[in-house]
């Protein structure tokens, strides 16, 4: 049976499995090797984060269950990650602009997930932060290069601050499980990140000479497990091979 405690750590996995998947789509993509090379590490970053979460979800059931099966044996309804990560890559500008507003909000999260009072999530989010803060000042550097840059990547890149907004909004949302991992763990409530994440974005996209867009429809479900339309292509490909070969190991 889920619990809340297991659905919150499942979740945290479920974003970074799906972010990583979406990263390494982009391999062979990016403008020069060296950038190559750093986005292929970051996804296996997440990666490593995603393993850790589903291997304490998978403790937390009790059923058995693996790391594997939350990845590759679930359906589209059963994964409730943000509907921003799940979003496809058009070019590089988008890539980073993602990797900005998702990173900003999520090592908020993770340092303030690393003083909680449950131990396992404390210890993953103490070591996923260390990762995170890296990413971010990667990330941050390339999006003022690009907003600051030539006109044409000024363009493209404030389309794809515009485009991705209306998905930031689902970051804040908090529900029962949320509420439930804050009375029991002293876990931090989602919509207190709002005020600083707002604040930090604002900076970065003014160093960027980009606009910030106004907040007005937001994208919402995915912690739900309501999906886009994409997202069931990405699942199709990344669960292709055990769904067509069962059990399969190298």
């Amino acid at each position: 049976m889920s619990t809340a405690l297991q659905t919150y750590v499942s979740r945290l996995g479920d974003n970074a499995l799906i972010l990583a998947q979406r990263m390494i789509e982009q391999v062979a993509a990016y403008p020069e090797l060296e950038e190559e090379l750093a986005n292929a590490n970051f996804a296996l970053d997440y990666l490593g984060q995603a393993r850790l979460f589903y291997s304490y979800a998978a403790e937390l059931e009790g059923e058995g269950r693996t790391e594997d099966d939350f990845a590759f044996l679930r359906g589209e309804r059963e994964f409730q990650n943000f509907l921003l990560l799940e979003q496809p890559v058009r070019h590089f500008g988008d890539a980073i602009v993602k990797s900005v507003l998702f990173e900003q909000y999520y090592l908020s999260l993770l340092e303030r997930l690393s003083a909680c009072g449950e131990p396992r999530v404390a210890e993953i989010a103490a070591r996923a932060a260390k990762e995170v803060t890296y990413h971010l000042r990667h990330n941050g550097q390339w999006l003022v290069r690009l907003g600051d840059g030539t006109e044409e990547s000024h363009s493209r890149v404030q389309d794809s601050v515009n485009s991705f907004w209306p998905f930031t909004g689902e970051l804040f949302e908090c529900d029962d499980v949320d509420r439930t991992f804050v009375d029991a763990h002293g876990g931090p409530n989602p919509a207190s990140l709002r005020d600083d994440w707002t604040t930090d974005i604002a900076a970065l996209l003014a160093d960027a000479t980009l606009a910030m867009p106004a907040d007005t429809w937001m994208a919402t479900g995915g912690k739900a497990g309501k999906h886009s339309e994409s997202f069931g292509y990405l699942l199709a490909e990344m669960q292709y091979l055990q769904r067509s070969h069962p059990g399969a190991a190298w």
